[in-house]
Parts: C-alpha cells; sequence; structure tokens
C-alpha cells in the first residue's frame, strides 16, 4: 500500500535537548517533524555541523534536525520530550505552559521519581506521561552523542482514546476500529524510528528500579573511569551495593517494590554487586553489556563543570530513609563526596578500595 502524503508527519518538540534530549530527537528526526530547544550555544552548533549519533556497536547517523532557543518553538507540537535535569523540571512547566495546547501530550523522559507528577499539576489541561531511558548517552563532540549500553524506552500506557461515531455499520462480524492511545502512538512512532518502546502499566515501580540502577551514576563519576572498568571493579560494586540496599529499605518502608528489568531482580542484586568479578561477570554479563565508551551521565557533569543530579538520586533515597526513620549512611556519603566534586578545581579519581573506605570512616 502506498504512503498517504496528504497527512503530516508528527511533530516532536525536544525541551532540554542535551545528551539524552539529542539522542531520541535524532532518531525521531527520520519519522517525524522534530525541533531540538536547547541552550543558544549548543543549537548554534548543531546548526553549523548537524547532529551525529554513534553506538552502540557501528552505529552512526548523522541528521540535521531543526533547533531552537525558545519554548514557543514547542507550540504546535503533537509531542513534547521533556528531558532537562530534574531540578529544572518546575522551570521548564513554566516555560512551556503558555505555548502548548490541550491536543500536545507531555512525555517526561528524566531521571527520578517525580517529574511526571510535577509536569502534570504545573500543566493542568495536557496529558502528561511518564518515561524511561534505560541507556546511557555520552557527548563525545560539540554535536556527538554515543549510546554506550542498550535497551528499551519504557513508557507509561494510557486508556485508548474515545471511538470515533461510525456513519456506518462496520462489516459484519468485524468490531468498529479503536482508536490508539497517545502512548501508542508515540511507541509506534518510536518503533520505526529505530527505538525500541515497552508500553508499561506501572511506572513508579519502573521509577524506583531506575533509581536504584542510576545510583550508580555517582560511582562511576567518582571512580572517573569508563562504566564497563568500573562495573568490572569488585571495590567499586560493593559501594553500589551499599547504597542499593539503602535504596530496597527505603523503598520498601515507602511501599514502592521495584519492578524488574532485567534478568535479576533488583532485591537481588546488592548481593550479585558483591560476588568475586570472574563470578560476576559471567552472572550478570546479559544485564550490564556495556561498550568501552559508556560513561554515566554524572561523569560528564563533572568533567564539564555542571551541576549533577546528585539530589535527585543519592538524594531521594536519604530523603525517603529519614522520611520513615532509617538510615542510609553510603548514599549521604555520596552525596556530600559528588557536591564537593561540583565544586573542586579538577574531576574526581577515585580508586575503589579509596572510595569504599570513605565510606567506612563515615560509618565509624
Amino acid at each position: 500500500m502506498s504512503e498517504d502524503r496528504s497527512v503530516p508527519p508528527l511533530r516532536i518538540a525536544v525541551f532540554g535537548a542535551g545528551s539524552i534530549g539529542c539522542r531520541l530527537g535524532g532518531a525521531l528526526a527520520a519519522v517525524a517533524d522534530v525541533t531540538l530547544i536547547g541552550r543558544p550555544d549548543a543549537m548554534a552548533e548543531l546548526d553549523r555541523t548537524g547532529l551525529t549519533l554513534t553506538g552502540p556497536g557501528d552505529r552512526r547517523v548523522h541528521v540535521r534536525p531543526a533547533t531552537a532557543v525558545d519554548a514557543s518553538a514547542a507550540a504546535g507540537a503533537d509531542y513534547v520530550l521533556v528531558t532537562v535535569k530534574s531540578a529544572d523540571t518546575a522551570g521548564a512547566a513554566r516555560a512551556l505552559a503558555p505555548h502548548l495546547d490541550a491536543r500536545t501530550t507531555v512525555i517526561s523522559f528524566q531521571n527520578g521519581l517525580h517529574n511526571a507528577e510535577l509536569l502534570a499539576a504545573a500543566l493542568p489541561d495536557r496529558q502528561v506521561l511518564a518515561g524511561m531511558v534505560p541507556y546511557n548517552v555520552v557527548r563525545t563532540g560539540a554535536a556527538a552523542f554515543h549510546q554506550g549500553t542498550d535497551g528499551r524506552l519504557m513508557l507509561e500506557r494510557t486508556a485508548a482514546a474515545e471511538q470515533p461515531a461510525a456513519p456506518e455499520q462496520p462489516p459484519a462480524g468485524r468490531a468498529p476500529a479503536r482508536r490508539s492511545s497517545p502512548a501508542e502512538r508515540f511507541a509506534e512512532l518510536a518503533r520505526a524510528a529505530g527505538l525500541p518502546v515497552e508500553l508499561r502499566d506501572d511506572m513508579p515501580q519502573v521509577q524506583a528500579a531506575k533509581l536504584l540502577l542510576n545510583l550508580n551514576n555517582a560511582v562511576n563519576a567518582l571512580s572517573g573511569r569508563p562504566l564497563r572498568e568500573q562495573l568490572g571493579s569488585r571495590p567499586y560494586r560493593l559501594v553500589l551495593a551499599r547504597c542499593q540496599r539503602e535504596g530496597l529499605a527505603a523503598l520498601r518502608a515507602a511501599g514502592l517494590a521495584p519492578a524488574r528489568l532485567g534478568p535479576v531482580p533488583a532485591g537481588w542484586m546488592p548481593a550479585v554487586l558483591g560476588l568475586p568479578d570472574g563470578l560476576f561477570r559471567r552472572l550478570a554479563a546479559a544485564s550490564l553489556r556495556v561498550d568501552a565508551q559508556a560513561r554515566s551521565s554524572m561523569w560528564e557533569d563533572l568533567q564539564r563543570g555542571r551541576r549533577t543530579e546528585i539530589g535527585e538520586l543519592q538524594g531521594e533515597v536519604l530523603a525517603l530513609a529519614e522520611r520513615h526513620g532509617l538510615a542510609a549512611p553510603a548514599n549521604r556519603r555520596l552525596l556530600e563526596l559528588v557536591r564537593a566534586a561540583e565544586s573542586a578545581p579538577a574531576p574526581p579519581s577515585w580508586s575503589g578500595p579509596e572510595l569504599l573506605a570513605a565510606l567506612d570512616d563515615q560509618e565509624v
């Protein structure tokens, strides 16, 4: 069947076009009318050179999506993907609010537990969906971004839209066609762009599981090492295991059970992380596939002298723990170390034993 060229492509605006925003928007530009909205210097570089996306493996894409520096560029969009850091969510909502109409669907592809709720509260007349990005994306050049791990986007499922009134009865034995929901339409579009998507009915549990995984962002940032090297070293994994145990206890106290996102249930991960290196690699290889260039976004933030999301990661665990009368000393210590690194003259490079000892010193 030939393509219906009378139907215009869907319009997508990516608000906060950093590493994740450029990865998603750059891929979607093949199947939609995409505008990346970001910092003036970054957007000017994209205009000059185009956007280069690489990895994992030998994948390489070069595209030239439209760019903008003001939220007004999101006006008329079918979807707005919000990819700003969690601390900027409220500001993003205020900037977008005057420009979005009721038909626009807003999707939060951000770390943390509460961003979709914050957007929904600030944008009461728009549909807001929670999403999750499973992979690491790091900037490798002025307008080049590398995806170092693989996985499927996850997106909150919504009820199907109401069926339109049919002027005629459908053929005998055939039910009336059902209109897709905004989540289903976006998932179909993303899959056509080579972005696997899984629709979920348990996004709070998915976000809780992602929070536990993201506790490694701080460990990786403080190590100064690629993810594969850092995760291959047991002392670093023991630091992460302590953070995850505290996170699991805090989530349990809050009545939130993390979803299972891979072959290893979230509750088993601290024990798996503590295994000897050889055994860990054999057991965890399927769930921890990373290439040699992969780094955490927090590592990149410290390298570039930017504010990190430590407050929405280790800080979230600490706040949950304190709310329920629990201690979280490992997460508290990493939060302190990253805060110190944010204002340090040079990026950190802690060895695994040094970082583990820093946790032990606090607990004495």
